[in-house]
């Protein structure tokens, strides 16, 4: 399927979300406002905005404030040094993309991580709506136990409350996420932004709240890359050194959605420019 624009919001926690809706207040206020694209691609925490931004319930200004401020009862989690050393691992030991989505799967279906329906309500708050947008929208996610790749949307009979469960699921931090027969974790598994879902269509703008790619999962880099290399003008903004810093060492902690809101709303323009020539070309 192909079109004119796309936006593709990559995977990052909560301080990834946070980025994101600073960076899409920072651009509407320089005049690029990409809420009108054709396409709109959510991987984990993309997701989330990804499905706020299309509910056409919330301005992209309201989409930031609400990251501002005391995250309230909200717990943090924690990908761990243990955690992402089994993930190294399951990499390292799979000759495939897809046998190394078969390994992370299978732990996160055996890890004790809480209740399906616990952290379903998390997300279901977190929603402004849980009815798929009348824009196309995808969101990705992956098999637990294939190794597939999942892009739900509004044609694939999952509701959007559990495609966006199914996608932020990170394996090892939260459970797997059923719908239907089959349970899923996070798209990020794949890619942290699973760009490729936007070829075809002619300009194409990516946040990155995780820019780095490993052996099976390709780096939001290479994947632009691709899309310009099919003919796509493409813009890939990655978090500047000083939103890493605002995110600190947990991006799952609430408390850390704040700053990281205000620093993408401070990054963006650095990126107006750019953002305008791709996006109004």
């Amino acid at each position: 399927m192909g079109g004119d624009t796309a936006l593709v919001l990559g995977g990052g926690g909560l301080t990834g979300i946070g980025w994101e809706c600073g960076i899409l207040y920072g651009l509407a206020r320089a005049g690029v406002d990409l809420t009108d694209a054709d396409l709109v691609v959510g991987t984990s925490a993309g997701s989330v905005v990804g499905a706020q931004l299309t509910s056409g319930l919330l301005s992209v200004e309201e989409l930031y404030e609400r990251q501002l401020g005391d995250p309230g009862a909200e717990r943090a989690a924690r990908l761990g040094t243990g955690l992402l050393a089994r993930y190294a691992v399951a990499m390292a030991r799979s000759r495939s993309a897809t046998a190394y989505r078969q390994r992370v799967g299978a732990m996160a279906l055996a890890a004790d991580t809480g209740a399906e329906a616990a952290r379903r309500e998390v997300l279901a708050a977190r929603l402004v709506s849980h009815e798929w947008p009348e824009r196309r929208l995808v969101v990705t996610a992956v098999d637990a136990h294939t190794g597939e790749a999942a892009d739900f949307d509004r044609e694939s009979g999952a509701g959007l409350l559990d495609a966006v469960s199914a996608s932020c699921a990170v394996p090892g931090v939260w459970p797997p996420v059923t719908v239907g027969a089959r349970r899923f974790i996070d798209g990020g598994v794949r890619s942290a932004t699973n760009a490729d879902l936007a070829a075809g269509y002619r300009r194409v703008v990516v946040l990155a709240p995780m820019s780095l790619g490993s052996g099976h999962v390709p780096s939001p880099s290479a994947q632009a890359a691709r899309l310009r290399a099919d003919g796509a003008r493409v813009l890939l903004i990655t978090p500047s050194a000083a939103a890493r810093k605002a995110f600190g060492r947990n991006v799952l902690d609430p408390a850390r959605r704040d700053p990281a809101a205000r620093a993408g709303l401070a990054q963006a323009a650095e990126h107006a420019a750019e953002a305008a020539a791709v996006w109004s070309a």
